[in-house]
């Protein structure tokens, strides 16, 4: 008996551990079935890292950016469309891994964990249809605009979450690949995008974060008077500003970037503060846009002196920030506090003309307190109202900071602007950073007009 019984407890034990692999099997195919299905050995599906069929991929207005047919990758019939849509939608070879065609690979094989890639009304491979968020009307503005200097543009809805705009430069024409892509120092970088996947020397923009831990630790901030005689010695090391400021307050310091306010205040705040605020801001962290992750913000001052600190606080010393990083961030003081996720993927609809996936408006982790959001406003469009000239963006009531962040090498300073719109019909957040592009208001601010310019004309 008792030889029957361990045997009986034996085959329990076999039977529960066969269920067990057979719910795992089951639970993982539905999870991960798609990415089976894709595998490059499955050689009806996939050639050369791309799919054998796909569905369209089309703009937020219809407008075919792209699709497969017999292994063929097929695009838009303008070339600078083609160009400006590059980094989202992606190139043949599939090497830019965030483009469409790589990353939403499983969604664009219409792979369903029933019929998997073929018709439910046939045995032909289809596939599903992708819409994207973006307008690739703003794209060829944005990249026109960047007049073929590197960088970055991009723009979402800061209320929605819609990525109207996503341009990286350099680019190419993906049915006239340049033969000499490889080689030529031009093309360096070509297959990030820069508005995701790469980090830049922030120069003034980064002097919003620093603002913002000064507006919550620092209780005489609005009446403290500053002095800048062109420069500050910290540490006794030399901090300089691109101008004489003479007496300056706190406002004015940032509307007019004064590098000597932002140096005293970083060593005021000190380290723990300053991290503290530029983690909480969204350095040291990533942000998704679906599922595809964005190169980390950082800053990290664990073994700087006072000097380095202080040029950390206006934006040098080891800073980097990513533009996808500073959109949000924009998006979040515009919200007053809280970003809205952006996401590009409009809706997926599949062969039969049903939607398996649809955009939807979320929010994520609260950056700001909503009075301290609230002032950076003010200040922001103090900046650009009082300083700039509203001018610079006419109709558009934007609140802005620009940047110039030199870079060493001899190497003409990166130019930046980062801001949003204050219409309540053009709710848009941007950042622009544009190499060698020198001042940022003169650089990325025309971008930044030039696109918002356009945009405008869609939402009005």
């Amino acid at each position: 008996m008792k030889t029957t019984g361990w045997r009986s407890l034996i085959l329990y034990i076999i039977g529960a551990g066969f269920l067990v692999g057979i719910i795992f099997f089951i639970c993982s195919y539905f999870i991960q079935g798609g990415s089976w299905a894709i595998r490059p050995s499955n050689a009806h599906i996939t050639n050369n890292g791309q799919l054998t069929y796909s569905g369209e991929i089309t703009d937020r207005d219809s407008n075919l950016l792209s699709y497969s047919k017999d292994g063929v990758q097929q695009y838009n019939d303008n070339a600078l469309i083609r160009k400006a849509t590059l980094h989202v939608v992606g190139d043949p070879n599939g090497y830019i891994s965030t483009g469409s065609q790589y990353a939403f690979r499983t969604q664009l094989s219409g792979f369903n964990p029933i019929t998997g890639v073929v018709s439910p009304f046939g045995s032909s491979v289809t596939g599903s249809n992708i819409k994207l968020t973006i307008s690739s009307d703003v794209s060829a503005a944005a990249l026109q605009a960047l007049n073929g200097k590197k960088g970055a543009v991009a723009v979402y809805n800061y209320k929605t979450g819609e990525v109207l705009c996503m341009v990286s430069s350099p680019t190419f024409d993906p049915l006239n690949i340049p033969s000499d892509i490889e080689t030529n120092s031009a093309y360096e970088g070509v297959y990030l995008n820069n508005a995701l996947s790469s980090t830049y020397t922030p120069g003034s923009i980064f002097k919003v974060i620093t603002a913002a831990a000064a507006i919550e630790n620092i209780p005489d901030l609005d009446s403290r008077t500053f002095h800048c005689s062109g420069s500050t010695i910290i540490n006794g090391e030399k901090i300089t500003c691109d101008s004489v400021h003479g007496d300056i307050s706190f406002q004015n310091g940032l509307a007019q970037s004064c590098n000597v306010v932002f140096a005293e205040l970083a060593v005021e705040l000190g380290k723990d503060t300053m991290t503290k605020y530029a983690d909480q801001l969204g350095c040291n962290t990533n942000f998704y846009l679906d599922g595809n992750p964005n190169k980390m913000s950082s800053y990290n001052v664990e073994q700087a002196d006072d000097n380095s600190l202080a040029w950390s606080g206006i934006g040098q010393y080891t800073d980097t920030v990513n533009p996808y990083h500073m959109m949000i961030l924009m998006g979040a003081i515009a919200n007053g506090g809280t970003p809205v996720n952006p996401y590009i993927i409009q809706s997926v609809t599949n062969s039969i003309g049903l939607q398996t996936k649809t955009g939807k408006t979320s929010n994520g982790d609260n950056m700001l307190k909503q009075s301290t959001a609230e002032e950076l406003q003010r200040l922001m469009r103090y900046t650009v109202s009082n300083y700039y000239g509203d001018s610079m963006f006419p109709n558009l009531q934007v609140a802005a900071k620009t940047g110039t962040a030199e870079v060493g090498d001899n190497k003409i300073p990166t130019g930046w602007i980062v801001g949003y719109s204050e219409r309540d019909d053009l709710p848009l957040a941007f950042a622009v950073v544009v190499e060698e592009g020198n001042y940022g208001r003169n650089s990325a601010g025309v971008v930044a007009n030039t696109v918002l310019q356009k945009a405008a004309a869609l939402y009005t």
